[in-house]
């Protein structure tokens, strides 16, 4: 890989993935709120779509999405109208979410592993460190091989940090045990979810 990078490019790399996949996002939030609500152990498939989306949305755009996203700006505004829009209606379902008991706990269940994986694909905030990470990171003399290590790093990096977040609503939930806390807490996250969505659209 050292052929493929600097050790200075690499190094931002790494540092770049890990500040990204760790700060406040549409899918960390998502991530809180269900391990509040579910549990780090049901959360994991959630966990493992992001990141196989994430990593095939960083192969595609290094293909050339990035390309035609430039070509036809008209296209980028409408995918960024659609993925606001989703992200409110999740926010509202976040936002609806009340307490449930021990049986209605086992019947529902948090996001797929393919829901999650598909989700990469109107989440705003994954389309922006896609496009900036092929962009900044990737090599003009080995294009293929560099995308493909962009990708690569990314995958390793975002697993363990997203996990942060699902592990860290486990431990919010024993704070959150009255009911009516619980449902101010998923308001909370259905108004961050919506507000993570601002900065990405102006």
């Amino acid at each position: 890989m050292l052929s493929l990078f600097t050790l200075e490019t690499l190094t931002g790399l790494v540092l770049f993935a890990l500040v990204s996949s760790i700060t406040p996002g549409p899918n960390n939030i998502m991530l809180l709120s269900s391990g509040v609500n579910f549990g780090f152990k049901r959360t994991i498939p959630h966990m493992l779509g992001i990141c196989a989306g994430f990593f095939v949305l960083c192969l595609a755009t290094g293909l050339g999405i990035a390309a035609v996203l430039q070509q036809y700006p008209t296209l980028h505004i409408v995918l960024k109208i659609i993925s606001a829009l989703y992200l409110v209606y999740l926010a509202i379902q976040i936002a609806r979410s009340r307490p449930i008991n021990s049986h209605e706990v086992a019947t529902s269940h948090p996001l797929t592993f393919l829901q999650a994986a598909l989700f990469q694909w109107v989440n705003p905030k994954a389309w922006m460190m896609a496009l900036s990470a092929m962009i900044i990171y990737s090599s003009t003399l080995h294009p293929v091989a560099s995308m493909w290590w962009i990708s690569i790093v990314f995958a390793i990096i975002n697993l363990p940090c997203i996990a942060c977040w699902a592990l860290f609503g486990v431990l919010l939930k024993q704070v959150l045990n009255q009911p009516a806390y619980l449902k101010w807490f998923n308001i909370s996250m259905g108004i961050l979810l919506v507000a993570s969505i601002y900065p990405i659209l102006k």
